[in-house]
C-alpha cells in the first residue's frame, strides 16, 4: 500500500527505512522524500513509526531508564539524553 503517492514510497519501504534507524518522519524524509511534497502522507508516516516500527525506540527508552537511575530529576535526565543524542 502507498503511503506516500507524490513518490511512490509504500508502507513496506517506510518500515524498512525504519528498520534501517530512520525513527522520525523527518529521518524517512531524508531516506526517501516521502512527506516533503504535499505533506498529507506525514501522519501515516507517524503512525507506522508508532507502532513499533523503529527497532531503535526501545534503545531510546532503555536509556532513559539508565540514565533516570543515574539522574533522578527528569529534567536532567532528559538533558543528558539530548546530549548524548
Amino acid at each position: 500500500m502507498y503511503v506516500c503517492n507524490c513518490f511512490g514510497v509504500t508502507e513496506e519501504q517506510v518500515k524498512k527505512h525504519a528498520e534501517g534507524g530512520a525513527c522520525t518522519p523527518r529521518q524517512i524524509a531524508s531516506a526517501s522524500k516521502a512527506g516533503t511534497d504535499c505533506g498529507s502522507c506525514v501522519r501515516r508516516i507517524q503512525s507506522l513509526l508508532g507502532r513499533g516500527a523503529c527497532p531503535r525506540r526501545e534503545l531510546v527508552e532503555q536509556g532513559r531508564s539508565a540514565l533516570t537511575a543515574v539522574a533522578p530529576e527528569p529534567e536532567l535526565a532528559a538533558a543528558a539524553l539530548d546530549e548524548a543524542a
